[in-house]
């Protein structure tokens, strides 16, 4: 069995809004209350606190303010195993050696979605509608239909819209049949993706395309008010152009993941350390806008649901070596976009790097199987 998530946007009254936003504030309360907890044992008994204490900080709560006894107590243990999630990738990345990042308070506009565990127990499906415990049924856009079993869900705002998070357990994924292909695959700037076949996909920019509307909207949310119901709707404005250029290059890359996935048994990609590259802050807007770690993660999920492969390689030296020979090309910068060798190899810098990638990965050539012939050239219709 596997979990899928699927998403839908919820149509709440203003009534309705106003008892989500409780829910959000109490539920961010009880956060906030247990994370002081475990710091004050641990500052001053030297003393290490976990969710047990917190559900019992929780139930205390619930019954002692009456503001939250409207509030599911599943709303607040997700709370508090949320504060505990926060610990435990904390303690990873000291034990790493990454920047620790301790867990922080939060204030309300960090602080955007509640959870339930269980379903039929705070939550249900209810016909068309969604219904919530201390909320009622809340209209909702069923898209597209949920499989298999709900277990549980997240009702989340996101720019001053509000969605619901369907968590369902479905049967494992039938992989798709054998194609017989293979492709390396170059992520750039100039070109979003080049594949060793040559093939490229031009980059959309979004964030570059939305950044002249993105300016006015914060010239205007910086003159408005403080605290004014304007400042609070041009706000919203800002947040809504963000959530769009994400959501664009979301779709984009979901239909072109779909294709390649179709398409090829083995993609081999860069391991590239991104993280690392953006600290070069000529790059570093062109690189988040790329959207290369949506993409590589995006990948690696889907062609695991369709028994694909997905090898990763060591980027070294994939733009700045021969494909052909294997010989160095000194001085290469990013302003050459044409590689020539003496072999006698004259290629786009990024395809002859797809090239290398493919040979990266020992997947030049596929043995034949099922009668289908051996992998090379197939180009997927993005």
């Amino acid at each position: 069995m596997a979990i899928r998530t699927f998403q839908y946007r919820l149509y709440p009254t203003q009534s309705q809004k106003k008892a989500l936003q409780l829910q959000l504030d109490v539920s961010r309360y009880v956060y906030n209350m247990a994370l002081e907890e475990r710091k004050l044992a641990w500052e001053l008994e030297g003393k290490s606190v976990g969710k047990r204490e917190g559900y019992l900080l929780a139930k205390q709560y619930k019954k002692t303010f009456p503001q939250a006894k409207t509030v599911h107590s599943h709303v607040l243990q997700v709370a508090i195993e949320d504060l505990d999630k926060a610990y435990k990738s904390f303690f990873r990345r000291v034990k790493a050696g990454e920047d620790p990042g301790y867990p922080r308070f939060k204030s309300y506009k960090r602080w955007h979605s509640i959870g339930f565990k269980q379903y039929g127990n705070g939550f249900q499906v209810d016909g068309r509608r969604l219904k919530v415990s201390g909320v009622g049924r809340i209209k909702v856009r069923w898209h597209r239909p949920y499989q298999g079993e709900i277990k549980t869900c997240r009702i989340i705002r996101k720019a001053g819209r509000w969605y619901v998070s369907l968590m369902c357990e479905v049967a494992d994924p039938v992989p798709l049949p054998k194609t017989g292909c293979v492709v390396g695959i170059d992520m750039g700037i100039n070109a979003l993706i080049t594949t060793s076949e040559g093939e490229q996909i031009h980059n959309p920019r979004w964030y570059r395309e939305a950044q002249s509307e993105l300016r006015r909207k914060q010239r205007r949310l910086q003159r408005a008010q403080k605290d004014g119901n304007q400042r609070k709707k041009k706000l919203l404005d800002v947040q809504r152009q963000h959530e769009h250029v994400k959501n664009q290059r979301r779709d984009f890359f979901d239909k072109l993941v779909y294709d390649l996935v179709q398409t090829y048994d083995v993609i081999a990609i860069e391991d590239l350390k991104i993280k690392n590259m953006v600290k070069n802050r000529h790059l570093s807007k062109s690189i988040l806008d790329a959207g290369w770690g949506y993409f590589k993660q995006r990948l690696i999920d889907k062609a695991a649901d369709a028994g694909r492969e997905v090898v990763l390689v060591d980027p070294a030296y994939t733009s700045k070596s021969c494909s052909n020979c294997g010989a160095i090309f000194e001085g290469l910068t990013l302003t050459h976009r044409w590689v020539e060798c003496e072999c006698g190899l004259s290629l786009d810098r990024d395809h002859n790097a797809a090239l290398n990638i493919l040979k990266r990965a020992g997947r030049v050539r596929e043995p034949e199987r099922s009668g289908l012939p051996q992998a090379w050239f197939r180009s997927p219709r993005l």
